[in-house]
C-alpha cells in the first residue's frame, strides 16, 4: 500500500528544539520559519516537511497564519519565502543592538577563564583599531588600549581581520578553515595571542577577538587550550548579530574530531 503523503519524512532534519515551558503551536511556527537557509530561492510544502518534520496538514494551518502576519509569503507557484514581517522584526534588534552589549559579556567570561586579556578589533582600511578592551587579572599583561590603532599584517588579530575580509593566500585559506589563528612573537617578541572572527548579517566581518598576554603566561599549551572557547564565543557573538555562523561551526567540529583522535582508546 503507498504512504500516505502526510507520513513524516525521514529525510527531516533538525528543527529547533522546543521550549520546555513554551506552546507548541508556537514552536512548531517558529521551526518552519527556522528552516529557510541563506541560500533558498523559496521552498514547496514538501520541502518545508521534509525539513521540519511536521505533517503537511499541520504546516499549512500554520502557514496561514503566519503569511496573514507577514512572516511568508506564497509565490504563484505554491513555494513559501520568509516575508517583510521578519525584516521588520529584524531592522528592529539591529536598532536596539549595540556591539559592546554583545561582546563584552563574552570577552569577560573569555578573561575570567584564563586570566589574559581580551580585546575586540575592527578594520579601518589598512589598519586595526582595537575597539573594546578587557584587561587581565595580572599586573604584567600586554598594552594596547581602546583606541589603539596596530597594523593589519602582524598579530592574530590583524591576521584574522585579513582572512575574513578576503586576503588570498594559503595561510589565510587555513584561518577561513580552523576560524583561528595563533600569533607567538609576530608583531611583539614578548607577547603571544589567539585571534577569532565575530561575523554579522549587515557585513560579512564585524571584527576580530583577540586574547593575549606575555610568552611567559600565554604558551602554545594555554593558546591551544582556548581554541574551542574562542571559537564558541565567536559562535555566539555571531549569532546575536544575525550572522551565519556555518563556517564557524565547521571549524569547531574540526576542533571535536581532532580531540576525538587524541582520546586514548
Amino acid at each position: 500500500m503507498a504512504a500516505s503523503s502526510n507520513r513524516r519524512s525521514t529525510d527531516a532534519v533538525a528543527a529547533p528544539l522546543p521550549s520546555p515551558d513554551g506552546v507548541a503551536a508556537l514552536d512548531r511556527a517558529f521551526a518552519i520559519l527556522f528552516a529557510f537557509r541563506p541560500d533558498d530561492k523559496g521552498l514547496s510544502l514538501a520541502e518545508l516537511a521534509a525539513r521540519t518534520g511536521l505533517y503537511k496538514s499541520t504546516i499549512l494551518r500554520l502557514i496561514a497564519s503566519l503569511i496573514h502576519h507577514g512572516m511568508l509569503l506564497r509565490s504563484d507557484d505554491g513555494r513559501y519565502f520568509v516575508g517583510p514581517g521578519a525584516l521588520q522584526l529584524g531592522a528592529l534588534y539591529q536598532r536596539g543592538l549595540r556591539l559592546g552589549d554583545v561582546v563584552l559579556p563574552l570577552m569577560r567570561a573569555l578573561r575570567d577563564e584564563c586570566g589574559e586579556s581580551v580585546s575586540f578589533y575592527v578594520r579601518q582600511q589598512h589598519l586595526r583599531v582595537c575597539l573594546h578592551r578587557v584587561e587581565s587579572t595580572h599586573t604584567i599583561r600586554d598594552h594596547v588600549r581602546e583606541g589603539d590603532v596596530l597594523p593589519m599584517d602582524k598579530g592574530s588579530g590583524g591576521r584574522v581581520l585579513m582572512a575574513f575580509s578576503g586576503a588570498r593566500g594559503s595561510v589565510y585559506e587555513a584561518i577561513r578553515r580552523e576560524g583561528y589563528y595563533i600569533s607567538i612573537g609576530e608583531r611583539d617578541a614578548e607577547t603571544a595571542g589567539i585571534s577569532t572572527p565575530v561575523l554579522s548579517a549587515g557585513q560579512p566581518l564585524a571584527g576580530a577577538l583577540t586574547l593575549a598576554g606575555p610568552r611567559s603566561r600565554v604558551d602554545e599549551i594555554l593558546l591551544r587550550k582556548m581554541r574551542r572557547p574562542m571559537v564558541e564565543a565567536s559562535i555566539r557573538a555571531s549569532e546575536l548579530l544575525g550572522a551565519d555562523t556555518a563556517s564557524l561551526r565547521a571549524a569547531l567540529a574540526l576542533l571535536d574530531d581532532e580531540a576525538a583522535r587524541k582520546r586514548p582508546r
